[in-house]
């Protein structure tokens, strides 16, 4: 199947390794000119030269602070400079701290705010008026399987992230005469550094070796494997991609069939 993202201007934030990366893999691939960001100037630039090494596609990294307002919206001018008019924008950013209700301050939730909701309001806000001069575009956000089924050591993922998902929802009927697409995107275990942080965690709290978590919790996905960020990453071109031109609104799980919710 022609994806339909040759040539295409695709962003994609908090991409010089894991989810981002991924996507950011599978859109260059497709032929996509790609846009990355990320906090670490040498991390980003060298994600951005073995991107384009594997995929022969345009790949461009900007240093880009999903914090901070003016970063944000540079990096998007930026793009618009170097590769044209964006027709797709991944929102993403690494996730608020684990811990509980009691471990937090009100900084704590602030900061959880700025990162993972307000984020994604200024990513997208700084993409609309190239969308719109361009006819319509693809928005996709990355969020966590804690928006379906909340897990108890993310208490502010729980919450920021079921903000975004809400958000996805509200923007995709309101740009969808504009024909712009909005969908988000949730991973379930896919290997990446953040999950075996996590796996660190649960593992010290109940006493045990990060293996034998991780062999838990594998256990748990019906697939019996953590996916990896090809996987994922080639999902997330699919919703970016012409191939899911009636699709907006959604929330799609790619989790190997772990999820037990049913909506």
């Amino acid at each position: 199947m022609d994806l339909g993202l040759q040539g295409k201007v695709i962003m994609v934030a908090a991409a010089s390794k894991g989810l981002g990366y991924g996507i950011a893999q599978a859109v260059a691939q497709e032929g996509a000119l790609v846009s990355i960001g990320s906090r670490s100037q040498t991390a980003i630039q060298q994600a951005a030269h073995q991107l384009q090494a594997e995929s022969g596609s345009q790949v461009l990294g900007f240093v880009m602070d999903a914090t901070d307002p003016s970063s944000i919206a540079a990096w998007a001018q930026a793009t618009q400079i170097h590769l044209g008019g964006i027709d797709g924008l991944v929102v993403n950013a690494g996730g608020p701290p684990a811990g509980g209700f009691d471990n937090f301050t009100d900084d704590d939730w602030q900061a959880a705010f700025e990162l993972t909701l307000l984020s994604s309001v200024r990513m997208i806000r700084a993409v609309l008026p190239s969308m719109r001069q361009h006819g319509g575009g693809s928005i996709l956000t990355i969020t966590s399987s804690s928006v379906k089924e909340p897990i108890d050591i993310l208490l502010l993922s729980n919450v920021m992230r079921s903000g975004v998902v809400s958000l996805v929802k509200s923007l995709s009927r309101q740009l969808a005469p504009e024909k712009i697409r909005v969908n988000n995107l949730v991973p379930g275990r896919i290997d990446t550094d953040r999950v075996k942080t996590l796996d660190g965690l649960t593992a010290e709290r109940l006493g045990q070796s990060a293996a034998a978590q991780k062999a838990y919790q594998e256990s748990l996905v019906p697939w019996g494997r953590y996916g990896t960020i090809q996987e994922f990453g080639q999902a997330g071109a699919f919703l970016l991609s012409d191939a899911a031109s009636y699709i907006t609104g959604e929330t799609l799980i790619v989790d190997g069939g772990a999820m037990r919710t049913v909506w």
